[in-house]
């Protein structure tokens, strides 16, 4: 099943669902950053977070960085998500593994541990709008939601899930429903939405049973005058890194750094955080870059 987001609403307009599949994703990410199995299931589940988040968003090129800075041994999670379905993500330290927690899973709330969830949107002008909330249990899902509830003044239940085996991530995804304003105060349609979210088992084993994204709608809201739309957005990791932004950054540094790097060794190798991608710039490209500095400020002057 492809990598793809479905957007839903319910009870007149009062319920806004959204759903995504992200196994092929988060497969990559595994792939990219030679991620164990608690750091698989944290990064992805926070991708999907991010998606998620960024579905609600109007403008084209917005984006939303989620972070999650705990004090656990995974050392944090950054992830940047857009509108437009791509998504990319790192943690601090991938090799972390720790024993399964007292309900047989990965233990992702104890390798964030306690701390602090940032996060970003940026609606592609003005200022960038952030918010931060105290992580209420590094499980990610929760702290998600607890922020949207703070926040962003949404009751919102998110459920999250990854599955990782021996040969790689086999389902992952998850599913946000918000109670809108004008169904908010309709108690009995909330108390019935809550139960039925609190009675999934999870989102991957959904998927594992082999359920797609409108039965998972139906299933929840099929009773609640439930309406799917029609498209269907493909997501995808991707990473805006390149070589030349890689120069620029290293012109950044100036030419006594340059010329030290040249000296020492004989060139410079650069990673991105991101993706996990390799930039290495020769002596001589590092020499032209000094050039047009000089250059740069002959003209200046």
């Amino acid at each position: 099943m492809a990598d793809q987001l479905i957007r839903a609403t319910a009870a007149e307009g009062g319920i806004r669902a959204v759903g995504v599949i992200t196994t092929r994703l988060t497969e990559e990410a595994r792939g990219r950053h030679k991620l164990s199995y608690v750091a698989t299931a944290a990064l992805g589940r926070t991708m999907a977070a991010g998606l998620l988040m960024a579905s609600s968003m109007k403008r084209t090129g917005s984006r939303v960085n989620v972070r999650v800075k705990g004090d656990g041994p995974l050392g944090g999670i950054l992830v940047d998500a857009g509108l437009d379905g791509t998504v990319r993500g790192y943690v601090a330290n991938p090799s972390v593994e720790l024993p399964p927690n007292a309900k047989g899973k990965l233990d992702v709330g104890r390798a964030v541990g306690g701390g602090y969830l940032y996060v970003v949107r940026d609606i592609g002008y003005g200022y960038p709008y952030s918010s931060t909330v105290e992580l209420v249990s590094g499980e990610i899902g929760d702290d998600v939601a607890h922020y949207l509830v703070n926040s962003e003044q949404t009751p919102s239940a998110l459920v999250l899930g990854v599955f990782v085996g021996a040969g790689g991530v086999t389902a992952a995804g998850g599913l946000l429903i918000q109670v809108l304003p004008k169904a908010a105060r309709d108690e009995a349609l909330v108390e019935t939405l809550e139960s039925r979210v609190a009675g999934l088992a999870g989102f991957t084993p959904l998927l594992q049973a082999g359920k797609n994204l409108t039965e998972i709608f139906s299933d929840l809201l099929g009773d609640m005058g439930l309406e799917i739309f029609p498209e269907r957005q493909i997501l995808r990791f991707h990473c805006g890194c390149s070589f030349d932004r890689v120069l620029g950054a290293l012109k950044i540094l100036g030419e006594a750094e340059l010329e030290d790097m040249i000296v020492k060794d004989d060139g410079a190798e650069a990673i991105c955080e991101f993706c996990g991608n390799v930039y290495e710039a020769s002596s001589d490209q590092l020499a032209q870059l000094i050039a047009d500095l000089q250059a740069e400020s002959t003209v200046s002057e």
